[in-house]
């Protein structure tokens, strides 16, 4: 298969969507998220390309941003990714080489090596990029989800209806909300 027959976009949160880094507080978890890969899954949306985060972790930060740009799949605290891939890509009646995923780490590995197009960051492990179609240019938490959905939409002629649909959907947005994409 191809990247022109992706129809699901899986990535792991730790790594991809953010720096990979986890500040403690007292009482609470920071992590960091970038407005570019916030506007990824907007434009995700519009072009038609669902999401879904799976991530090794539990993490209430991830929790709460994935409910705010509203990820229609959200895993977490699952070690075995390629089970809950194969289980989510049953339930949608894809196959998993209709599937695009992005990871950077070792426990990426088995569920790279089954889908349809891979994807890791510069900074992705050896083994990971080694076992992938394609590494971002951006680093990890810097807008690298954006760029491979950037790279899907276009391989598949959605990029301008994509772009088309976020600006008209923003326009609609703009007199309710100061927060239209992130």
């Amino acid at each position: 298969m191809s990247i022109k027959n992706i129809k699901l976009f899986l990535t792991d949160v730790d790594g991809v969507l953010t720096n990979g880094k986890i500040y403690l507080g007292l009482r609470e978890e920071f992590v960091g998220f970038d407005i570019q890969d916030g506007i990824g899954h907007r434009l995700a949306a519009c072009g038609g390309l669902p999401v879904g985060w799976l991530s090794g972790r539990l993490s209430r930060p991830v929790e709460k941003r994935a409910k705010h740009l509203k990820v229609p799949y959200l895993y977490q605290g699952k070690l075995d990714k390629l089970t809950v891939a194969q289980n989510l890509s049953q339930k949608l009646s894809l196959k998993l080489s209709q599937v695009a995923y992005m990871g950077d780490d070792l426990i990426d590995l088995p569920l790279l090596a089954r889908v349809g197009w891979a994807a890791t960051v510069p900074y992705g492990r050896p083994e990971v990029k080694r076992a992938v179609h394609y590494v971002t240019r951006t680093p990890a938490g810097e807008g690298a989800f954006r760029e491979a959905v950037e790279k899907i939409l276009r391989a598949q002629g959605r990029w301008n209806q994509a772009v088309r649909l976020f600006h008209q959907a923003n326009h609609r947005k703009a007199s309710f909300s100061s927060n239209l994409f992130t």
